[in-house]
């Protein structure tokens, strides 16, 4: 069977044989309800602690403090949704490139009268300093930036923001999910500087999809989404999906052990990656800025994004152009229209994201069928002017 080179890890990964093995169990004779009290709901419930203090200790924090969810999505509205029922209608702070799963639920409290603010960037994909600052003199209630942002790859100096959003008086919450696995994530420490909450994602670290958590300083009030039998302490009820959770703890558990060697492998080849493009005139996005390892977003002028991922998919590799969550909208990335980037050359962008199965030759082997597709569709396009 045609197996296309998978560049497009941060869209989602493909599970570690370790954590399916470890599923496997729960999807077949092992299949308590956590919440019985009989030793098949026990067995479930020790499974279950057992990933949560994995979960916990490949960011840095205390099982306590890790609350299951369906997916980063769900985690993102659950702090969003859930800090603000307990709150006062006040001023909400986003970044002006968050994924939609922050964007979407921040634009429904402002219909309950919220004020919004979106955090403008720089050209890089930076938070613009001095803009932060203006607005966290007007005490907001909630502030929520991104770690690391999932098309660019854009490292936050998210500890230096959330010391400034504590001093105003904000809950500070990061959507951690592309950076778990590809980057240090220490919730100690990012808590001691003014984080309140991470979103986590197991899907894209080689775990299942359908499991995620939200890492809550127990000190914040937060109202579930989702009532019902109390579980997750009350947060977040729901018969927990055991199998998920397990494949989830395995997969931080790998992911933790494996991050020294990884983080520097995937450097080498994305400055690989990088130096080929640029050799072929493409623009770089967010090359100025501190980003992921794995993470190289770029656009040809001229040349259509959704056109070229298709015709190298079917050249034989898979990436993406843009976000794979926003795929069916037509619109340029609202992450590079925030940057300043022009529309015409933002509906060209494509993102290759690197992960552990991608070597050199992949590298090599996507250049060199880029150069030939983009000189295809070049003289295409001379043949229609």
């Amino acid at each position: 069977m045609f197996a296309p080179v998978y560049l497009d890890h941060n869209a989602t990964t493909p599970a570690d044989p370790a954590v399916v093995e470890a599923m496997l169990p729960y999807l077949a004779g092992l299949c308590g309800n956590a919440s019985s009290r009989h030793e098949y709901g026990r067995g479930a419930r020790r499974a279950i602690d057992e990933a949560r203090s994995k979960v916990a200790a490949a960011v840095g924090a205390h099982a306590s403090e890790v609350v299951f969810t369906s997916g980063g999505s769900e985690a993102n509205n659950l702090l969003i949704k859930g800090a603000a029922a307990c709150l006062k209608p006040g001023v909400l702070v986003v970044s002006a490139i968050e994924h939609p799963c922050v964007i979407r639920p921040a634009e429904q409290l402002r219909k309950r009268g919220w004020t919004l603010h979106k955090l403008a960037v720089d050209a890089a994909g930076r938070i613009d300093g001095a803009k932060f600052q203006t607005l966290m003199a007007e005490r907001p209630s909630i502030v929520s930036v991104m770690l690391a942002n999932n098309e660019t790859g854009v490292v936050q100096d998210i500890e230096s923001l959330a010391t400034q959003a504590r001093a105003a008086g904000a809950w500070f919450h990061s959507d951690a999910v592309q950076a778990v696995g590809k980057m240090a994530v220490d919730f100690r420490r990012l808590n001691a500087a003014g984080v309140n909450a991470l979103s986590v994602s197991a899907h894209k670290i080689g775990g299942p999809k359908g499991a995620a958590a939200l890492i809550l300083d127990k000190r914040l009030d937060i109202e579930p989404l989702i009532a019902g039998g109390g579980h997750e302490r009350g947060l977040r009820s729901g018969t927990e999906n055991v199998a998920a959770i397990v494949g989830f703890g395995v997969a931080c558990e790998l992911a933790a052990a494996r991050l020294a060697d990884l983080a520097p492998r995937l450097r080498v080849l994305r400055e690989q990656l990088e130096r080929g493009l640029v050799a072929l005139g493409a623009t770089l996005f967010g090359r100025a800025a501190e980003r992921l390892p794995n993470t190289v977003y770029f656009a040809f002028r001229d040349i259509d994004g959704e056109t070229l991922v298709g015709q190298l998919d079917r050249a034989g590799y898979a990436l993406a152009s843009g976000a794979a969550c926003s795929s069916a909208n037509p619109e340029p990335s609202h992450v590079l229209r925030a940057m300043g980037v022009e529309a015409e050359l933002a509906r060209g962008a494509v993102r290759v994201s690197l992960g552990v199965g991608n070597s050199a030759a992949h590298v090599d082997g996507f250049l060199a069928a880029l150069q030939a597709t983009m000189l295809r569709l070049q003289q295409l396009t001379a043949m229609v002017v």
